[in-house]
């Protein structure tokens, strides 16, 4: 089962390496990684997307509260909470090819960020699944380079992540 897992800790050197030797040691996979400062520039923000059952996310979880960096660890999955991706993806878009594109994008919600005279590069934000669809609809042969985030997340409504 797929699961974000969400992490405070201290913006010092080499912290995030440990969290990252932490994953690699006992051979758990990350799937995205996003790390960033958060409203405290002495404090960073990772969420990590892992799969695992309960008991691998539980062994996770506590590995990572043993980190001396680490303040907090928190499993977004268990409750209700957002999550977003951002992908930016060059397509080709020649003859009637671009305005399907355009379509496409405007279903979505996406922007066109780009403009050459055989592609365009459309900026899109959304759940993975989401992502994934439009690459789909508009077909894997028409995608040149694709580049993602990864996924960002926060729990709903008064649940916080905080000291």
């Amino acid at each position: 089962m797929r699961r974000i897992i969400s992490v405070l800790m201290e913006n010092e050197p080499g912290g995030l390496s440990r969290v990252i030797g932490l994953f690699a040691q006992r051979s758990f996979n990350i799937e995205t990684l996003t790390v960033a400062p958060t409203e405290d520039e002495s404090i960073s923000r990772v969420s990590i997307t892992t799969k695992g059952d309960d008991r691998v996310i539980e062994q996770i979880t506590k590995q990572l509260n043993k980190l001396i960096e680490v303040i907090k660890v928190v499993d977004l999955s268990e409750g209700s909470h957002i999550e977003r991706e951002l992908m930016l993806i060059k397509v080709r878009a020649t003859g009637t090819l671009r305005s399907e594109i355009k379509r496409t994008s405007d279903i979505f919600r996406g922007q066109i960020v780009d403009v050459t005279t055989s592609t365009y590069t459309v900026q899109l934000t959304g759940t993975s699944d989401k992502l994934d669809a439009f690459i789909d609809a508009i077909g894997p042969k028409s995608v040149i380079e694709t580049v993602r985030t990864g996924v960002s997340g926060i729990a709903r409504g008064e649940r916080s992540l905080s000291i």
